[in-house]
């Protein structure tokens, strides 16, 4: 059933104080609050619910709210719906008109609202971000058309997969699901593969590659005893489970798949992960999947942020460069005229017509676009901040749908952190400005009584401070 509308309500209650009329109206939050257009959501999520069947769902800026909370603080979902029960900042943020003593919901029903809404309509969330920074006059059109283009890696949440882990793990997998369906297993190995995983983890901390290596052989032969013995009661099952025939399929790709094989499986609950090679001395490989950043060149906001997904593997660099192109003109729904980008994105076949392309390294070019050029290392910062203050780095959400909400986020919470750092520097400079007018006043009211012949008295300190300044 649909939510209720928020309205505003000008009507007080007799025993409790609004929220607007308890806070500092001069906070960040406060007046991020106010900028952000809510009832833009109202009216893009409201035809994902059932009109009349069912419990009323919750409020739409409530879920908006807190998902814009949760990765401008980077934290959890458990975590922003407790934290929401303590701050009433946050509580104005996400619609509420007086202090609540009660959660506003149960954490699950934000991956249940992720799940309703998509990567589509958490699109809108970060086309909301940048409308209420072009509304605050934080951005402009000239800025959009010169941006930088960028990918980076999106860790998944699994475990380093080495061959006697993913044995061990899909042969649990696939005896949990077969007792789940009733099937009779002749024998599961848990004491068998447990001691066995122990054992190959202590030779290979010792060094001693040919014992390690007979334990992982072990553990390859339990997965496939276990699998035959699954596949032989499965057909002659009259329903099978759709998850059943899901996690067999997975077991054979782990138990055929060779060490040089393309599309390998490094993950059981995770299949889409791959490996990603980035050249890095800590951390030679990565696992996840690959998503651009586009940033414009001059304030590095971030115009586009999405996970990017290939056949078997990662996609080339420059393949994704006219979606993420696409994306932020979307987005932002301003031209973009050229982008500078680095050595990976070489091939002019996969550079949109549309759009100038300056790759890092190029020679021959004007002085202005050498500085243009220059500029593109300025999206590093931008990613590095992305991963460490709002959740960019590690993606626990499932599936390649929750690589890309994950990742478009990210985006929201770094937009969301630039507005509000701007509310705290028009705030300083309106300070200073008081300050430096209240202290003009001050030496001209000195000026103005010395002139008429006035002597100032023993222990007038403010006179004498105003005297040594004019001197």
């Amino acid at each position: 059933m649909q939510p209720p509308r928020t309205r505003d309500l000008d009507q007080g209650d007799l025993f409790r104080s609004r929220l607007d009329q308890m806070l500092d109206p001069s906070h960040s939050l406060f007046k991020l609050a106010q900028s952000i257009d809510w009832n833009v959501f109202e009216r893009e999520f409201e035809p994902l619910y059932d009109a009349g069947n069912g419990r009323p769902g919750l409020p739409i800026r409530l879920m908006v709210g807190l998902h814009y909370l949760k990765h401008l603080y980077d934290v959890s979902d458990e975590v922003v719906v407790a934290t929401w029960l303590e701050n009433p900042y946050w509580q104005y943020f996400c619609g509420g008109t007086y202090f609540e003593h009660d959660f506003p919901c149960d954490p699950t029903s934000l991956v249940r609202w992720r799940q309703r809404v998509g990567a589509a309509g958490m699109q809108k969330l970060l086309e909301q971000t940048l409308s209420t920074a072009k509304r605050s006059g934080l951005i402009k059109a000239g800025e959009v058309r010169e941006v930088n283009v960028d990918t980076t890696v999106q860790q998944k949440a699994v475990a380093f997969p080495t061959d006697a882990r993913l044995y061990d793990k899909c042969r649990r997998a696939l005896v949990r699901v077969a007792k789940a369906n009733g099937l009779s297993l002749r024998q599961s190995y848990t004491f068998l593969g447990k001691k066995a995983l122990h054992m190959q983890g202590r030779y290979s901390a010792a060094r001693q590659g040919k014992r390690a290596r007979r334990e992982t052989k072990k553990l390859r032969t339990y997965l496939g005893r276990v699998l035959r013995d699954v596949k032989r009661q499965v057909a002659h099952h009259d329903t099978p489970d759709p998850r059943l025939g899901h996690i067999i399929e997975i077991a054979e790709r782990i138990y055929t798949q060779k060490r040089a094989d393309g599309g390998k499986i490094y993950s059981v609950h995770a299949p889409e992960v791959v490996c990603i090679a980035k050249g890095k001395v800590h951390q030679k490989y990565e696992f996840g999947c690959k998503a651009h950043v586009v940033t414009t060149s001059r304030h590095n906001w971030i115009l586009s942020l999405d996970a990017e997904h290939g056949d078997g593997g990662a996609p080339y660099d420059g393949s994704t460069l006219k979606n993420a192109l696409r994306q932020a003109r979307e987005l932002v729904g301003l031209p973009i005229e050229k982008a500078c980008v680095d050595r990976g994105f070489r091939g002019s076949s996969h550079h949109p017509e549309d759009v100038e392309i300056l790759v890092s390294g190029r020679r021959g070019l004007k002085v202005g676009l050498k500085k243009l050029l220059r500029r593109r290392s300025a999206i590093e910062p931008v990613i590095s901040h992305a991963k460490r203050e709002h959740r960019l780095d590690r993606n626990y959400l499932k599936g390649k749908e929750g690589d890309r909400i994950n990742a478009i986020l990210s985006g929201c919470g770094f937009n969301l952190r630039k507005l509000l750092r701007s509310s705290h520097r028009l705030k300083a400079v309106v300070t200073f400005l008081l300050h430096w007018i209240t202290q003009e006043t001050h030496k001209i009211r000195v000026k103005l009584l010395l002139s008429r012949g006035y002597a100032p008295q023993r222990g007038c300190k403010d006179i004498r401070l105003s005297l040594a300044s004019i001197a």
